[in-house]
């Protein structure tokens, strides 16, 4: 049984508006199957039993459609190269805001060179790993895998030299773009350094893993510098809209404020926006308010998938309550992250999470003495609350 926010890491969060069930007309339609003849008495009878989920199915999606007409107030923050896109969603209205300075987008932009180079160059790599510092710490597969064209072609020289074309732009009107003194001169030196890591390749048409990481280690202090300046500008705006919509709708109302973070797996823990906005909730709630919904690539409407996700997630919080009444454990895993099944999976294949899924007055803590039981338990907020009790 696949089941709501730990299923959403391995989905595109546009993906997961279809798989999650969010048109209804998709779920009434295949709960009206069960009865037909299949072919025989078997087969009859385990349709007529499938038949029973697709009509829970079917009432689950109508009841979450309604609901998520009725969710306020909520806060969905799309990230992206401009610090993230924040969406107030209360009492049917919603407003939207672009809150962080672009000092964040324009510092950030430079501090991707390296990256951009290397994106340019790596398929051209040897795929043997040298002898460097940090060789222990490149996988080879991996390494074999990226460097897929090899060392035996000069065709990387075009594109890293139009590459080339828009850092010389980029460094002649970096004086005219208003930016703090400090990160004119870090940005400078780094594109600098980019530049001279190009000419350098492309007058003796080659390069290698050491060259590379010579140049990129070099300019390593200014990305640091170019770091600092974009982490300030993205907490001095994310703040303030809070702070603003704090001070709209309401201490009443900002209690049970729901925040959804959609952003891409690679970024989905300690993601930068969820920690600004952590101390800006009640902090009573926003173990269990605060939702990072991991994605793939944007979602085309993302306050529909957002707000689809927390649907789900809102009636889950009943329902464990009100299906599962006399066992908090299992109640908490259908309210959180956790599978139902796994603590159940983990005992048949050796976990000893002890009988989670039997008796609540057997299961105070769920992490045991099995490792991944201990991370199941660990990474949800409900778990946590059910220990400490």
């Amino acid at each position: 049984m696949t089941t709501r926010r730990g299923f959403l890491g391995t989905a595109t969060a546009a993906g997961a508006v279809t798989i999650l069930g969010s048109s209804t007309a998709t779920a009434v339609t295949a709960g009206t199957t069960g009865t037909e003849p299949v072919g025989s008495t078997v087969e009859n009878a385990r349709e007529s039993i499938l038949a029973v989920n697709r009509g829970m199915r079917a009432n689950y999606a109508v009841l979450k459609s309604d609901l998520i007409k009725h969710l306020s107030p909520v806060v969905v923050v799309q990230n992206d190269a401009r610090g993230g896109k924040f969406t107030l969603v209360h009492n049917g209205t919603q407003e939207s805001a672009n809150p962080v300075s672009p000092v964040f987008e324009l510092a950030k932009s430079i501090s991707h060179v390296p990256l951009g180079i290397f994106s340019t160059i790596a398929p051209y790599l040897s795929d043997k790993v040298p002898n460097l510092p940090n060789a222990d710490r490149i996988d080879p597969h991996d390494l074999k895998m990226v460097a897929f064209r090899g060392t035996g072609t000069t065709d990387w020289i075009t594109p890293l030299k139009n590459f080339a074309a828009n850092l010389t732009v980029a460094r002649g009107n970096l004086d005219d773009a208003d930016l703090p003194a400090e990160m004119v001169t870090s940005c400078g030196q780094l594109l600098d350094a980019a530049l001279k890591f190009v000419d350098t390749s492309v007058a003796s048409k080659s390069f290698d893993m050491k060259s590379f990481e010579d140049f990129s280690g070099s300019v390593y202090p200014n990305i640091r510098t170019n770091m600092k300046y974009a982490a300030d500008a993205q907490i001095a705006g994310v703040q303030q809209i809070m702070k603003k919509w704090r001070a709209q709708i309401g201490e009443e109302e900002w209690k049970d404020l729901y925040t959804v973070v959609l952003s891409q797996w690679t970024t989905s823990v300690l993601n930068q926006n969820t920690i600004i906005i952590r101390p800006c909730m009640n902090p009573a709630k926003v173990d269990t308010h605060l939702i990072d919904l991991p994605a793939v690539e944007p979602p085309a409407d993302p306050i529909f998938v957002a707000l689809d996700n927390l649907a789900r997630i809102v009636q889950d919080n009943i329902a464990a309550e009100m299906v599962f009444p006399v066992d908090h454990v299992v109640a908490d895993a259908l309210k959180g992250q956790q599978d139902l099944l796994s603590d159940e999976i983990l005992d048949q294949l050796g976990g000893t999470a002890p009988g989670a899924l039997t008796s609540s007055a057997t299961t105070s803590g769920l992490a045991a003495t099995s490792g991944l039981a201990a991370s199941a338990a660990d990474a949800c907020p409900f778990h946590k609350k059910v220990a400490q009790a």
